[in-house]
């Protein structure tokens, strides 16, 4: 995997910078996404300014997150897989609730969704160039229903568009793989959720490189890691 060039969108923490980290490790050169750069410069310095770029883009701003792209290519002279994972939650989403206010579900909706859909549609050009590699976070809410949860919503979503991608990719080469995780210790818990049995950020980064490793005649289509003792 040495010198191939890896683009992470929400790369400032959580499953994004452990992702870099372990990709990093493993010989990718990696652009590291996050909605200011500021964010991400300390990990590219850590990472080395020879193999990592601090990139500043609000994934839900198509300008943003096509320049994104384009310098990353201009930077590294390829790209070879792109992982869309950057999202966010809200700390309620039932439908029939008269508070909060629901227009605060719209950042969690572009992002979610609309972010995922503005990154693979950034990087696919790029992608069939190298016959490279299109991975986008889902998660095990976006295979099981949760009850009043427009978040799990925005990941079933992610589901559909993960596999509209992969059949319209059909003949250029390009591998598309859904990680789909269970809960997961990072920021967007609830006190409630850290009590229950998470995963680490690593465990998810491990599944990344997993389907990464794969050699080009294999398509990991769909990745769901749970921690053990979770139910759905």
């Amino acid at each position: 995997m040495d010198d191939r060039v890896l683009l992470i969108t929400g790369a400032s923490r959580g499953l994004g910078a452990a992702t870099a980290r372990l990709a990093a490790a493993s010989g990718f050169r990696v652009a590291l996404v996050a909605r200011q750069a500021g964010s991400v410069t300390a990990l590219a310095a850590e990472l080395g300014e020879d193999r990592a770029l601090a990139l500043g883009a609000d994934v839900g701003d198509w300008p943003a997150i096509a320049a994104a792209v384009d310098e990353t290519v201009a930077r590294f002279g390829r790209l070879d897989a792109a992982f869309a994972n950057a999202g966010i939650g809200v700390g309620t989403s039932f439908f029939g609730d008269d508070d909060p206010d629901p227009r605060a579900w719209e950042p969690m909706v572009r992002t979610n969704v609309l972010g995922a859909a503005y990154t693979a549609r950034a990087a696919l050009p790029a992608l069939k160039e190298s016959s490279g590699h299109l991975l986008i976070t889902g998660s095990v809410a976006g295979r099981y229903i949760r009850n009043g949860s427009l978040y799990s919503a925005t990941k079933w979503a992610v589901t559909g568009m993960a596999g509209a991608i992969r059949e319209e990719a059909v003949g250029t080469g390009v591998r598309v793989t859904l990680i789909n995780p269970g809960m997961t210790a990072t920021d967007i818990l609830s006190d409630e959720q850290r009590k229950k049995p998470n995963l680490e950020p690593d465990d998810i980064a491990r599944a990344v490189l997993y389907a990464l490793s794969q050699p080009p005649s294999v398509d990991v289509n769909e990745i769901l890691v749970r921690p053990t003792g979770q139910v759905l």
